[in-house]
């Protein structure tokens, strides 16, 4: 596959599996079409012109050639310097190294983070909660978020794999939605009567959950008992970042019993005991895993070879 291949069928596997459905992202890409059509000529350089096709700001090719041939890859959730320096280890010992795909963001990507984040509102609305809240509330969030990213270091990385000459791309959103989209599946299968601990059962049959209970990081229960039964369960594992403590009130308003997430903070888990709704943590890295497998399936049948590595569990469903 090219580069750009692999680039182009991330993010279309997010479009495929986004809550917002086809119609919800076309209004997308429609908006930042006008948004560009509407600028001056003078400013228009500073426009990533890849927003007319790609809805997430956060999965991008941040270095190297989009036309070059890629037939291996090293994949891992997060690839920081010392992931760009074992990559060209493994080239000097002969293992040929194409290019490096990481799930979290780096450069650009994780720069614009903050874009991907209204997401969430449409996640909400599908549980009851008004898409007028949600849009105003994770305006604020968005601009918070986008304050706190500002001053970093974005370009460490990607300076180093630029200079080793190796092409590196991230997956962040698409992934995330495909993990959402499959998790809310099985969780859709359970019974509304069913309890926690059979929800915690059934996540810990999914490989990949599987093997980060044997490594100590499997699906927990953060709050509530493992008696309760589960309710509605919404499953919340895209939109970039955790959304506003008081987004989990509108939740339980609209009858929410139980959120299984990636991970939550100690605010938001305090309002969910005071609301009397579940929480189950599948596992950040876990989670991550997942989604990017489900992606990396394509990238499998058409010959790229995958080298786990940086909390990346490798499962072929292929």
């Amino acid at each position: 596959m090219k580069l750009r291949d692999i680039y182009e069928a991330a993010y279309r596997a997010g479009i495929d599996a986004d809550p917002r459905g086809r119609d919800g992202v076309a209004r997308v890409l429609e908006r930042a079409q006008k948004e560009f059509d509407d600028l001056s000529e003078n400013r228009r350089w500073e426009f990533d012109q890849e927003t007319l096709v790609n809805p997430y700001a956060d999965t991008r090719i941040l270095c190297g050639d989009p036309e070059g041939d890629i037939s291996k890859v090293l994949v891992g959730i997060d690839l920081e310097v010392g992931e760009v320096l074992l990559a060209d280890t493994l080239r000097s010992r002969g293992v040929a190294v194409d290019a490096l795909l990481a799930h979290h963001p780096e450069g650009r990507a994780v720069a614009r983070l903050e874009q991907v984040m209204g997401l969430q509102a449409d996640v909400w609305r599908r549980f009851g909660v008004s898409i007028a809240y949600g849009d105003a509330v994770m305006r604020d969030r968005m601009a918070e978020i986008m304050r706190a990213i500002h001053p970093r270091n974005n370009e460490q990385v990607i300076a180093a794999a630029r200079l080793l000459d190796l092409p590196y791309m991230c997956c962040h959103t698409p992934a995330d939605n495909n993990v959402n989209r499959f998790v809310q599946a099985r969780c859709d299968e359970l019974a509304t009567d069913s309890t926690v601990e059979e929800l915690v059962e059934m996540l810990k049959g999914i490989p990949e959950y599987r093997e980060a209970t044997l490594q100590g990081t499997g699906p927990v229960i953060f709050e509530g008992d493992e008696k309760r039964r589960t309710g509605k369960i919404m499953v919340d594992m895209t939109g970039g970042t955790s959304g506003p403590v008081d987004s989990i009130s509108k939740l339980a308003a609209a009858g929410v019993g139980t959120m299984v997430g990636m991970h939550m903070g100690e605010d938001h888990r305090k309002r969910a005991k005071d609301e009397h709704v579940n929480v189950v943590i599948a596992g950040h890295v876990s989670s991550d895993s997942l989604g990017m497998n489900l992606i990396i399936d394509a990238f499998e049948r058409q010959g790229v070879d995958v080298i786990a590595c940086s909390g990346f569990t490798r499962v072929s469903r292929a």
